[in-house]
């Protein structure tokens, strides 16, 4: 997986985990949260942005994001459902890093969908919720989805 960052520019999913694990050693007595989130954007296809957060509680954060094109998608729900599973996807190999790194009790991981009680998305949160959590993950929903509905939103014009 290819990723961007705005200060290091293209790097692989490989050197993102290198980054989160050296902004983690620099300052080990803080708190850390990550925070995967995807947004999406559909003009002639749909173009899907995940964004991961690594917030050093009270002192900063950095993040990455990766665009995804996919052929045009009509059905919010479908959209949805797939931003989730691409945030589930990247949770998964982030608790893997995080686990081998002994880091996993260090920070606290979270998953941000783009839904909230307001909307058309109302209806979805109950499945989607359900779907974060049955990961074994923590899901936040508008307004506290700061991950999919400000950082991941930025990238996808």
């Amino acid at each position: 997986m290819q990723f961007s960052s705005p200060s290091l520019g293209k790097i692989s999913m490989e050197q993102v985990f290198a980054d989160i694990n050296n902004f983690i050693i620099e300052c080990p007595q803080n708190q850390y949260k990550i925070i995967v989130g995807t947004d999406s954007m559909t003009k002639n296809e749909t173009v899907f942005v995940s964004a991961i957060i690594i917030h050093r509680q009270g002192r900063g954060a950095r993040y990455y994001y990766r665009k995804e094109p996919r052929r045009y998608i009509k059905s919010l729900r479908q959209k949805i459902f797939y931003e989730t599973a691409l945030s589930l996807e990247i949770s998964t190999h982030l608790k893997e890093f995080l686990a081998t790194s002994g880091l996993l009790e260090k920070v606290n991981l979270e998953v941000h969908v783009d839904i909230g009680n307001n909307g058309e998305t109302r209806n979805l949160i109950r499945e989607i919720v359900g779907m974060v959590t049955g990961s074994g993950l923590v899901a936040k929903i508008k307004p506290n989805s700061f991950g999919a509905s400000k950082v991941a939103d930025r990238h996808t014009k």
